[in-house]
């Protein structure tokens, strides 16, 4: 689906993702990646071959990359994340993931029907660790108008942790959903306990019915004698709803 009204989608080529980024001295995220997880002999393998085609290269090495390259936090630069692609918030990412999100974006995409059967192959056989990078990955990926789907499929996950990896400190939803799944989103982010703070481009993506919903949230949590996110009453009322702190 094209982006909502008012909400500025950019698309591959014309700086989202690999193929987009790097005019002008800008940082790739390719290369960003790269450079934050340092050396990795076995990683370039297995990119190389990915590259060249090989599907199979590209499987096993979303499974193995934990084992392979370490489950460590990834020390990287949010100031060079920003500019590479405006919205890419990697800091909380792990070694693992950013290999898997290397591996992905190494996945040939000239043929884009080929590359997004590929891709959903990894999806639909992926564990949650995978489908957290899989996720974390869309606002890099080529081809961004074939993922709305994906992406609500994502905002649809009962697990927590991929819900969170599609929600939180990625640009992909405020820029590609429609209003009524970035209201689910955002509704749903509070009742799973996480930080709406988190949530990329929430500001400009508030509206009457978004307000409307979370003020009834929040009246329900009163009668049922639960706590309300102290975030929530603030976002309902800037969304123009009636809601008490």
């Amino acid at each position: 689906m094209p982006a909502p009204a008012g909400v500025h989608s950019i698309s591959p080529g014309t700086g989202a993702g690999p193929q987009g980024v790097g005019c002008s001295g800008m940082p790739v995220p390719t290369d960003l990646l790269r450079t934050w997880l340092g050396t990795q002999p076995w990683l370039e393998a297995q990119l190389a071959r990915v590259a060249a085609g090989d599907a199979r290269a590209l499987f096993l090495g979303l499974g193995l990359a934990g084992r392979k390259v370490g489950r460590t936090p990834l020390a990287v630069d949010a100031a060079a994340a920003e500019s590479a692609r405006p919205g890419w918030r990697p800091a909380g990412w792990s070694t693992d993931q950013a290999a898997r999100t290397l591996l992905v974006l190494a996945l040939p995409a000239t043929d884009a029907t080929a590359w997004l059967a590929t891709l959903d192959r990894c999806f639909h056989a992926g564990t949650v660790e995978e489908l957290v990078a899989l996720y974390q990955t869309l606002p890099l990926l080529p081809h961004q108008e074939l993922l709305d789907l994906r992406a609500a499929e994502g905002v649809r996950n009962a697990m927590t942790p991929v819900f969170a990896a599609v929600a939180l400190d990625n640009p992909f939803p405020a820029e590609r959903l429609s209003d009524g799944a970035f209201d689910q989103m955002v509704l749903k982010c509070f009742f799973n306990g996480l930080d709406s703070r988190r949530i990329v481009g929430l500001d400009r993506r508030r509206n009457a019915e978004l307000g409307r919903m979370l003020a009834n949230y929040a009246r329900e949590r009163r009668l049922a004698s639960r706590p309300v996110d102290p975030a929530l009453p603030p976002l309902a009322r800037a969304c123009g709803a009636a809601c008490e702190d």
